[in-house]
C-alpha cells in the first residue's frame, strides 16, 4: 500500500508506529524507510500545525543516548513498568 501527499508524491507507510498524547500536543513516531535506508519520523502535531523531524537510523543510537542524558538531567521520574501498562489500557 502507498499514501500519497498533496504534492503528489508517493509514500509507502510506516513499518512502525507510535503516537503520544500530551495535554494539545500529539507526537508520531514513525519508522520509515525509503531509497535512501531506514529513518525515524518525529513529527508534533499542536491543533492541527505540524513540525516534523527526520532522524537517520544511522544515527538513532546517538539520539537515544543523548535523548537519555537530557532527561536524566530533567528530574522527571517515570512511572514503573506497571503504571505504564495500566496507562496504555486506558
Amino acid at each position: 500500500m502507498e499514501y500519497q501527499s498533496h504534492s503528489g508524491q508517493q509514500h509507502q507507510p510506516p513499518l512502525y508506529s507510535e503516537k503520544i498524547i500530551s495535554d494539545r500536543k500529539i507526537f508520531f513516531l514513525d519508522l520509515k524507510e525509503n531509497n535512501r535506508g531506514k529513518f525515524v519520523k518525529i513529527t508534533e502535531d499542536v491543533k492541527g500545525r505540524r513540525d516534523t523531524i527526520m532522524v537517520p537510523i544511522e544515527a538513532l543510537a546517538e539520539f537515544y543516548d543523548a535523548l537519555g542524558r537530557v532527561v536524566d538531567e530533567s528530574g522527571v521520574e517515570f512511572p514503573d513498568d506497571e503504571e505504564l501498562d495500566e496507562g496504555r489500557k486506558n
